[in-house]
């Protein structure tokens, strides 16, 4: 999977322990993954659905089943495919969530105010930087953890990523985050650096190459990087900086294929979730372009409206009495029409 389809290592594990799963459920039925019947896939999915595994979950691991069994069909090792006219279960759609704009402000500032700190400059001004990456690029952990200093374009202000299936694309940065990656690479990556150098277990060399690096020399983890984004602000992650990225995009005008090219989302129906979010940006568009989303009118703009100008026609300016016949005053309780 992994050649032929470009999947990312941690894809190919999470198919991985998908199988094992089903094998060891086959197991109890006396059955191997090469004998296994239409029943014994409902009765996975079933299994899943008795021990509360989530439906998404569930669905992933009918996809790994689906895509393993038509690989034996097309190899000659089995003569039917048991997930044929399984239903994939239904999965409900849950809505991304992001941090405000003055939530991300605020935590961008507190970390470049860590900088000025000296006997920990190096790491706050790597920190600062993974924070503003993540928020500028909607990038994924893991495409962060896989950048090197080669996929750098400062002069022309943008970065080179890997995404899911190995599928490159350019992604642009503002002026923050490309002042912050390169009082990064100036000031806080060559201390880094030297550490590495001088341990005797040195990093291989695309190891070395990574563009942000531990206290030790290391390139850093996903769980690393978790960690970093979670103690930085709260309620924080680096997915819903992602999820930030996009929505505040969406509230100040961007289109969706813009965001879908940012994010790398293969199908553009991943990036329309993103417009229910945008509740700002979706009110100020229907004010603007629906014939009845201006503001409701006050019944004295009303009256004012319907009346005659009694200065410029004194015989057809209504008596004070009728003002009835354009308020109307509320019914009480009991009272018959």
């Amino acid at each position: 999977m992994r050649v032929e389809k470009g999947l990312r290592p941690l894809t190919c594990e999470a198919y991985a322990g998908d199988l094992n799963t089903f094998a060891e459920f086959l197991e109890g039925r006396h059955a191997t993954l090469l004998t296994a019947v239409q029943q014994d896939v409902a009765g996975f999915l079933e299994h899943l659905r008795a021990h509360s595994v989530d439906s998404r979950s569930a669905a992933r691991k009918l996809s790994c089943l689906r895509g393993f069994y038509k690989w034996l069909l097309l190899d000659r090792r089995i003569h039917h495919d048991p997930t044929i006219n399984i239903e994939s279960p239904k999965a409900w759609k849950v809505l991304p969530k992001s941090l405000a704009e003055a939530e991300v402000s605020e935590m961008l500032e507190r970390a470049a105010l860590a900088t000025t700190h000296p006997k920990a400059r190096a790491i706050a001004l790597r920190d600062r930087a993974i924070l503003e990456l993540l928020y500028a690029g909607g990038l994924r952990v893991s495409e962060l953890t896989g950048l090197s200093t080669g996929d750098l374009m400062l002069d022309a202000g943008r970065v080179l990523v890997r995404g899911k299936g190995d599928k490159e694309r350019i992604v642009p940065l503002g002026r923050s985050a490309l002042q912050a990656i390169e009082e990064y690479l100036r000031e806080g990556r060559p201390h880094l650096a030297r550490i590495s150098t001088a341990r005797k277990n040195r990093p291989a060399p695309h190891d070395a190459a990574r563009m942000f690096l531990s206290l030790r020399g290391m390139p850093l983890t996903r769980q690393w990087i978790w960690h970093l984004v979670k103690a930085a602000g709260k309620g924080a992650s680096p997915h819903r900086l992602r999820h930030s990225c996009a929505t505040h995009m969406v509230e100040h005008g961007a289109d969706l294929r813009s965001v879908q090219i940012l994010l790398g989302h293969a199908d553009i129906s991943t990036t329309q979730v993103y417009t229910h979010l945008a509740l700002g940006r979706l009110k100020a568009v229907h004010r603007q372009h629906h014939p009845r989303g201006g503001a409701k009118p006050q019944p004295e703009e009303l009256v004012s409206a319907l009346s005659p100008d009694p200065v410029s026609d004194p015989v057809a300016a209504p008596k004070p009495l009728r003002a009835s016949l354009y308020l109307v005053p509320s019914r009480k309780p009991g009272n018959p029409a």
